[in-house]
C-alpha cells in the first residue's frame, strides 16, 4: 500500500462544482468515445482510490472519498446513453420528469397524440385481461392481441431510441458550430423523444404484467 508520504501531493482535483463532462475534461457532447472514457475512469480511479490515502491526513482521506464519489457518479451518468442524454438536457435547463413515479403520473395524463387510438384500444384490452384474470378465465384471442401489441410497442421503443441517437449528431454539430438555435431545437426534440420513450416503456411493462411475463 502507498504510504502517506507518497500522496503528499494528491492528483489534480476535479474543478469545484464540476459537471460530469468536465470531470473527464469533455465538452458537452453526446456521441462520446466510451472506450476512452472507460480507460480514463479506471486510471483516475486508481489515482484517487481511498486505499492510496489510508495513511494520509484526514483531510486527504476526505478528499479521496469525495473525488471517488464524484468520479463514480460521473462515469455512471455518462456510460449509459439515455442517462447521458437526460443529464446533458438537465444541464442545459430542459425540464424532465424528476423520477419514475412522477413520470408515470404525467404520462397517464399526457398521451402522445399519435398514440391516442392505440393507447385507448390497449387500455380496453388490458382491463378485459385483468377482469378475466380475476375470474380465472382466459381468452386466447385477447392474449394474442396483447402479444401483438407488445411487439408493436417494443418496436416503437427501439425506433425512439434510434431517433434519440440521430438527434445526438444534430446536437453535437450545433454545439461544435456554436449554433444556439439549433442546439435548443435539438434539445427540445430529444426531451420530447425521452418523454415518449418513457411512455412507451411503461406501456410495454403494463402489457408484460398483464400477460404474466
Amino acid at each position: 500500500m502507498t504510504n502517506g508520504d507518497d500522496v503528499s501531493t494528491p492528483p489534480q482535483s476535479a474543478p469545484q462544482g464540476a459537471d460530469y463532462f468536465s470531470v473527464f475534461s469533455l465538452p458537452r457532447l453526446l456521441d462520446l468515445d466510451m472506450k476512452a472514457i472507460e480507460r480514463a475512469f479506471y486510471r483516475r480511479s486508481r489515482e484517487v482510490h481511498p486505499d492510496r490515502f489510508a495513511q494520509a491526513s484526514a483531510e486527504k482521506q476526505q478528499w479521496s472519498l469525495e473525488q471517488t464519489s464524484l468520479l463514480n457518479d460521473a462515469y455512471r451518468a455518462l456510460k449509459d446513453p439515455i442517462a447521458r442524454t437526460e443529464y446533458l438536457l438537465r444541464l442545459e435547463g430542459i425540464t424532465l420528469a424528476e423520477d419514475a413515479a412522477t413520470a408515470d403520473r404525467q404520462e397517464k395524463k399526457n398521451v402522445p397524440p399519435e398514440l391516442l387510438a392505440e393507447v385507448f384500444e390497449l387500455n380496453m384490452q388490458l382491463e378485459e385481461m385483468r377482469m378475466n384474470a380475476q375470474m380465472g378465465e382466459d381468452d386466447p384471442q385477447l392474449r394474442r392481441d396483447l402479444e401483438q401489441a407488445q411487439a408493436e410497442f417494443a418496436g416503437q421503443f427501439a425506433g425512439i431510441e434510434a431517433a434519440i441517437r440521430t438527434e445526438w449528431g444534430k446536437w453535437d454539430a450545433a454545439s461544435n458550430s456554436d449554433n444556439s438555435a439549433d442546439k435548443q431545437a435539438a434539445a427540445e426534440r430529444m426531451a420530447a423523444l425521452l418523454d415518449k420513450r418513457r411512455y412507451v416503456r411503461n406501456l410495454v411493462r403494463d402489457v408484460q404484467q398483464a400477460l404474466g411475463n
